[in-house]
């Protein structure tokens, strides 16, 4: 029985950080969106995406973070809403 208390016990503290690494990264990418919110890119123009560190180059976005023991990473990429604000219109 005491086996069996130590087994859960130590299952629950292995499965603890992937847990908290996952919550780490949603807090990671909503402090990031909010200072890009705060320098006064629009909320529709951009998207904030986390991928695992081997699917970077695999997209086009601009690394602009990372998280979980740098496992992850966090990409930002401009969306159409961006291209009214590019054409020079300013």
């Amino acid at each position: 029985m005491k086996r069996l208390v130590w087994l859960s016990a130590l299952l629950i503290a292995a499965a603890s950080p992937v847990l908290a690494a996952q919550n780490s990264c949603e807090r990671v990418k909503a402090d990031i969106e909010q200072r890009i919110i705060n320098n006064g890119v629009p909320e529709d123009s951009f998207t904030l995406t986390i991928v695992p560190n081997d699917q970077v180059d695999q997209s086009n976005g601009q690394v602009v973070g990372h998280c979980a023991n740098d496992t992850q990473k966090i990409l930002y990429t401009r969306t159409h809403g961006a291209s009214a604000a590019d054409d020079g219109s300013q």
